[in-house]
Formats: C-alpha cells, sequence, structure tokens
C-alpha cells in the first residue's frame, strides 16, 4: 500500500493506492460511467458557428431563424458571473439556425447559432 498525497483545486486530500500483483492484475479493469452528451441540433453545412465563450444562461435571445444580421448585431445575451455578455454577429448574412433558448445554461464552445 502506497500513501500519496493529491492536492485538488487548493484541497489536499491524503490517498492510499493498493499494488496488485500476479493474476489479480490480469482483471480487467471496471470502466467509468460515460457522460450521456449534451444534445446539439445539427448546424447548417457551411455556415459561420457562433459559439459560446464562456459557461453562462442566456437571458435573451434576439433573432430568429431566417432573420438577416449585419456584423456587430447582438445576437443574444450571456449572462456570466452576473455580468451581461452582448454575442455579436461575427459577419453579415441569415440566421440559418438558433439553438439555445432564453434561460438555457451554456458551457464553452456551446453552438449558439449558425449564420450564412
Amino acid at each position: 500500500m502506497k500513501k500519496y498525497k493529491v492536492n485538488v483545486n487548493g484541497t489536499v486530500y491524503e490517498v492510499a493506492v493498493e499494488e496488485i500483483t500476479g493474476a489479480a492484475a490480469a482483471a480487467a479493469p471496471v470502466a467509468a460511467p460515460a457522460a450521456a452528451p449534451a444534445p446539439v441540433a445539427a448546424a447548417p453545412a457551411g455556415g459561420e458557428q457562433v459559439k459560446s465563450p464562456m459557461p453562462g444562461n442566456i437571458l435573451s435571445v434576439n433573432v430568429a431563424n431566417g432573420a438577416s444580421v449585419k456584423k456587430g448585431d447582438v445576437l443574444m445575451v450571456l449572462e456570466a458571473m452576473k455580468m451581461e455578455n452582448e454575442i455579436m454577429s461575427p459577419c453579415d448574412g441569415t440566421v440559418a439556425s438558433v439553438n439555445v433558448t432564453k434561460g438555457t445554461a451554456v458551457e464553452t464552445g456551446t453552438l449558439l447559432c449558425v449564420i450564412q
């Protein structure tokens, strides 16, 4: 049995690890349960994907499918760390799909909408 100290986010834990040798080592390891993937709507091919720059909650969605947008138009408002962040259009075009609604919790990189 070997003891180690592990620091996780500033909290130190003492863990004991047992070294397995011989026939017991040949046993198949038990796989950890896989996390269910978040539902993602398919993005139209060739469009400009607008993704969430940070985790937060969608406070408002200012566009709908088929809406015409100009570069710099506010597409939606994302609340993160008690601040309201405007998500702006990166280009001129037409909104091909809106993948979130008001009140949706998003993570960094979540597809918000697609502009063609």
